[in-house]
């Protein structure tokens, strides 16, 4: 076997082992920052979001919700996850509000119009924005649709049931069990 076969066996060999051991290049080269933290790929969506300091209240929301075993389950889902300071933007006193156990179900309406079941890409977003002249429809596990549109050639925003647009601060926040996208607004169904 000639030297530069072998050096590729070893390197195929390395890889590989790597890859076995959940170090593959492709995993840590999708390793995402999101409010000071790093979301692994290796991890479900709850094991990241709990990490991150932009998500304080939307974490808060999933666990007064009971969300918390569904969004770790194996999905795919895709998240439009709204930071802190979409959640200060509602009128005051409505987080309190939805966060008391009498508002659980209005709860869970809000948060799971956020979900959209499968795993989408903003890639995926803007091919089916395309294929669907300028917008793409997406049905929500609360049941209502989600409307994703272009800001720009490279920005993508989510247009709620009231009108209301979120844009996309960070995308493609890989999981484990799906996507997430980080959003500057909270959707209302």
């Amino acid at each position: 076997m000639s030297f530069k076969r072998k050096i590729a066996v070893l390197a195929l060999n390395a890889f590989l082992s790597g890859a076995m051991l959940g170090l593959a290049p492709a995993a840590h080269a999708a390793t995402v920052m999101v409010g000071g933290a790093p979301m692994y790929p290796s991890r479900n969506i709850v094991e990241n979001a709990v990490n991150s300091k932009d998500h304080t209240t939307l974490v808060a929301a999933v666990k007064a919700a009971g969300l918390v075993d569904t969004l770790a389950s194996p999905g795919p889902f895709t998240v439009f996850a709204p930071v802190n300071h979409a959640f200060d933007a509602l009128p005051k006193g409505t987080v309190s509000m939805l966060l008391q156990p009498e508002n659980k179900a209005t709860l869970t309406q809000v948060l799971t119009y956020h979900v959209v079941p499968g795993a989408y890409t903003a890639q995926d977003l803007a091919q089916r924005v395309d294929e669907g002249g300028g917008k793409a429809m997406l049905k929500t596990v609360e049941g209502e649709e989600l409307t994703i549109t272009r800001m720009g050639k490279s920005h993508l925003a989510v247009t709620d049931a009231k009108g209301d647009v979120a844009h996309i601060t960070i995308a493609n926040v890989i999981q484990s069990n799906g996507v997430i996208h980080v959003i500057d607004k909270v959707l209302m169904p």
